[in-house]
Parts: structure tokens; sequence; C-alpha cells
């Protein structure tokens, strides 16, 4: 029976923002630290890049293979899994050594975390309703960039405390307390959740339940999600810019100590909290307004997209910090209107296999996390100048409004040729 007062569905909008929050807290703070880990462990620009860009590959990889796990096995296992080696692994990684146990730590956290947002898809596919799932998607993300917020000046006081190396332990340990009460809590079917209420419920999609035996075309629903990877990998490599190398850029490229690099970084990835939130509840407003989905997802992608390219302009023509850190947060504000709408279509597209089509789709994101921090790194060590790691970002920031402006998200991905249950078919 439902408890009076206790909204379960909002509890778990709750603990997904939590998890968001928490992730790249975990994801990021590596970063934060970076100029301490270089000097510590003899490090150049180029391994380092090297330790960002390793968390990517198993990442990408378990993009999809956690789509998969979750809609078989449900988000609560799932994500509860993901978030005991994201424990595990971030302690480790304050006990690293050297660049080689460096990179087997993050690619460790990689592959905890790769299936968390598939599998977060699909607990949100379950559990909003479809009329916020807008909403709900930049909602959670905007936890996420919270997370990338309150990083510089979360571990810059830990460090201060107990160290960089404690630092990450004080982090794991919050990792383990969210995945005791996310296994406490949540259900894979909110029908059987002991707080769920008749009206609630009401409100709810239909969603197959997890270990259901049904026979899915993977490759045609590749196909299908393939233009929506393009135009994710597009905003990834920009987004990963900001997580991996904003605080160096400041360090290095103005000559700041690390408390003020901390600081202005804050400030710029806060922005990402705002346009998170607006850009979701943006394209819910369009969606309303217009009841077209291209237009509520494709034109709030399409000028996130335009945003951030006009203003990543004049951080590379205009050698001012103050400028800098303007037009980095107008940038970032722009790129994260995005996140909402896009996140927000592989559940349009596919709504019941949203955790499938969803990791379809951050696939894109995981190979930009292979390529955009590592070739960071490697054109300023052999440049010896930002310019043209940015200048690479600007190209793609085009690209990807090209690209989106194509997004059929009003196209739904029909199951035609589901025959027998018995495996997923390729």
């Amino acid at each position: 029976m439902a408890l009076k007062g206790i909204n379960a569905p909002r509890i778990v909008l709750i603990l997904l923002c939590a998890v968001y929050l928490i992730m790249y807290v975990d994801r990021v703070n590596i970063s934060t630290a970076a100029p301490l880990i270089k000097a510590d462990l003899s490090l150049s620009n180029t391994q380092l890049g090297l330790a960002f860009s390793a968390f990517a590959f198993p990442y990408a990889l378990l993009q999809l293979l956690g789509g998969l796990i979750a809609d078989k096995f449900g988000p609560r296992f799932t994500l509860s899994a993901s978030c005991a080696i994201v424990c595990v692994a971030t302690v480790l990684m304050g006990a690293a050594g050297g660049l080689a146990s460096l990179v087997a730590c993050r690619l460790a956290l990689g592959f905890g975390e790769g299936a968390a947002f598939p599998t977060a898809t699909r607990a949100l596919a379950s559990w909003t309703p479809e009329r916020k799932w807008g909403f709900a998607q930049g909602l959670t993300h905007s936890f996420a960039r919270l997370g990338n917020a309150i990083t510089p000046p979360l571990i810059t006081t830990l460090i201060a405390l107990v160290s960089w190396r404690g630092s990450f332990a004080v982090m794991g340990a919050a990792s383990f307390l969210w995945f005791l009460v996310w296994v406490w809590f949540f259900r894979n079917d909110p029908k059987q959740h002991p707080f769920i209420t008749q009206e609630d419920i009401a409100t709810l999609p239909f969603q197959a339940a997890p270990g259901r035996n049904i026979e899915v075309p993977v490759l045609r629903l590749a196909r299908r999600i393939f233009p929506v990877t393009a135009v994710d990998f597009c905003y990834g490599w920009t987004l990963w810019v900001f997580l991996s190398w904003i605080p160096s850029f400041f360090f290095e490229n103005y000559n700041l100590n690390l408390q003020a690099s901390a600081m202005f970084s804050a400030g710029v990835l806060f922005a990402g909290v705002i346009g998170d939130t607006v850009g979701g509840i943006l394209s819910d407003h369009l969606f309303r307004r217009t009841g077209s989905l291209v237009v509520a997802r494709n034109y709030v992608i399409v000028g996130g997209f335009a945003g951030a390219f006009v203003f990543l302009i004049p951080v590379i023509l205009i050698h001012n910090v103050n400028v800098a850190v303007i037009c980095l947060s107008i940038a970032f504000f722009s790129a994260e209107l995005v996140v909402g709408p896009i996140w927000t279509v592989p559940m349009d597209i596919a709504p019941r296999h949203a955790g499938l089509a969803s990791g379809m789709m951050n696939f894109g994101f995981g190979i930009s996390g292979i390529l955009s921090p590592s070739l960071f790194g490697f054109l300023v060590d052999k440049t010896g100048s930002w310019v043209y790691p940015f200048g690479a970002s600007i190209v793609l920031l085009l690209l990807g409004a090209v690209l989106a402006s194509r997004l059929r998200p009003d196209i739904r991905f029909e199951m035609s040729s589901i025959t027998l249950p018995a495996q997923i078919r390729a």
C-alpha cells in the first residue's frame, strides 16, 4: 500500500539526479587534481590526456552492452552494479603510483559508468510521464553539470584537507552511500513499489518488463539511431574538452594558481547546469505548443550548437581571462541546451527499448571521449597553443548543427520484424 506524502516517482527522479551528480564528480575530479597528479607522477600533457581518454574506451563499449543489460535485467541490478564498480575504481585511483595504474583505474571507472546513463534512461522511461521526458532528461543532466561545476572547489577543498589521494577516497565513499539507498528503494516495475499510488501509475507509460524475451532487430535499430549517434559525437567532443581541460586551460594559459583556476572553471561549468535545465524545459514547452517533435527536439539542439559555435570563437581570438570566462560560460550554456532533447530523441524513437537506443546514441559520446581529451593534450604539447584544439571543437559544433537539423524524432521505430520470443537478432 502506498504511504501518504511519499511520491515514489519524484524520489526515483531525485535518486537519478544524485547519481548523475556523483558519477560526474568521480569522472572529472581527475581534471581538477591534474596539475598535482601531473607533478607527482611526472606526466606530460600527452600522458595526462591518455589517462583522461582511457575512461572512454570501456565507456563507449558499455553504452551498447549496458543498454542491453538494462533492458534485460532492469535498472535496479544494472545501476547497482555500475555504482559498485565506480566506488572501487574511484578509491583505487587515489592509490595510483604511475601512468599505468592511473590508466587502469580510469579504465575501470569507464567500465562502471558506461552502463549507468542508458540504464538511468531506461528507469526514466518507466517512472516518468511521457510528456515530461524532456524535463526529466534535462534535470538529471543538469545535476551532472552541477557535478562538473562543484568538482573544482570541492576537490581543491578536499585536497587541502586530505591530499589529492584522499579526495578520491572520499568520493568513493559517497558513491557507496548512494548504492545502498538505490538498492533499498528502487523497483524495476513501478506497480510493484510499496509507495506507488494508482494516480501515479495512471500517468506512467507502459514498458516491457525486464527479462521479457523480445526479439529485437538490433542492426535495424542501430541504423535508425545512427544519425543521433553522429550528432552526439559532435556534442561530446566539446563536452569532453570542457570536462577534461578547462581547469588546466586556466592554470597554464593564464598562469593562474590552482584555487583561481578552480574558481573560474566552476563558474564556466555552472553555466551548464542552467543550460541542461533550460534545454529540457524548452523542448517540452515547444512540444506542448506545437505538437511537433521535430520542432521540440531539433530546433533546440541546432540552437545550442549554433550558440556554442559563436561564443567559442572569441576564446581563441582574444587572450584575456575575463573574455575567456564569459565566452566559455555562454558557449557551455549553449552546448548544454542540446542535452535534454538529444537524450529524449531515443526515447521518442524507441520507447520500449530506451536503454538500448540511448546506449547506441551515447556510443558517439563515448567515441568522442576516446579521441577528444588525448588529441587535445597532444595538440597543446605539439603546438604550444590552445588555439588549434579549440578550433577543432568549433568545426565539430558547426557540423553537429547541420546534422541535427536532419533528425526525425517524429518517426517511431516499429518492431515489425518481431517473430517468436527467443533471442536478440542482429
